[in-house]
């Protein structure tokens, strides 16, 4: 029988823990249409309950709090590719990290995350609007900022390996243009604010890229 207790100890059924993940993925879809949509602070959790398919004491029951629900939504949004890997097991991670050429480096991360940020951006918008108002969104926003910026660095680091990274720059500099150049922010302004394709956008980083990062080829 499901979920009966023998003796002190309780025995879980693995199908009604699978349905259970199954509801929960459902209502982070949800949410994450509805944040995206309408905004953090307009979405209310009988939106999401409705959106879902599932009664309000559910989406209650499965997160708590509403942002606890913003949290899974953007959880659902990084994961929702076709690569379900860490990034750093992803081919095209690794691929980048094996490039000898720093130049080819940079057009093989940009053209990455270009794929992810297509997915993720949207999301990032409404957790970066939603952050002042509530201090535990506020806390994931930074939170997330720090692992963006802490990823950056690591990129430098791996680009100063290669060689022909611009010898003025500090570590510090060159990972604060590649935050800044390659945050998810600016491919929301460019793409879905002013219209650019994201083709176009990708070529525009990654050329802006290697002239921001790189020592000019000589001759």
């Amino acid at each position: 029988m499901d979920g009966v207790v023998k003796g002190s100890r309780r025995y879980r059924s693995p199908k009604r823990d699978a349905q259970a993940a199954a509801t929960r993925a459902e209502i982070a879809a949800a949410a994450r249409r509805l944040f995206v949509e309408h905004g953090y602070v307009r979405t209310t959790l009988a939106d999401i309950a409705a959106e879902a398919g599932v009664a309000l004491p559910t989406v209650k029951l499965a997160f708590g709090t509403k942002p606890a629900v913003l949290a899974a939504a953007w959880d659902h949004a990084v994961k929702d590719g076709p690569d379900q890997r860490p990034v750093a097991e992803q081919d095209w991670f690794r691929e980048m990290l094996a490039a000898p050429d720093p130049r080819e480096h940079l057009r093989l991360q940009v053209a990455g995350s270009r794929r992810v940020k297509g997915r993720i951006a949207p999301m990032i918008e409404a957790i970066r609007a939603a952050a002042p108002a509530d201090a535990e969104i506020a806390a994931l926003w930074e939170r997330m900022q720090a692992e963006f910026l802490d990823n950056q660095r690591h990129t430098i680091r791996a680009l100063r390996s290669k060689g022909r990274l611009r010898t003025e720059l500090t570590e510090d500099e060159a990972a604060d243009v590649l935050y800044t150049l390659n945050h998810p922010t600016l491919y929301h302004m460019l793409v879905v604010r002013q219209g650019w394709s994201p083709e176009r956008y990708e070529l525009w980083l990654a050329r802006t890229l290697i002239e921001q990062l790189l020592e000019p080829e000589s001759g």
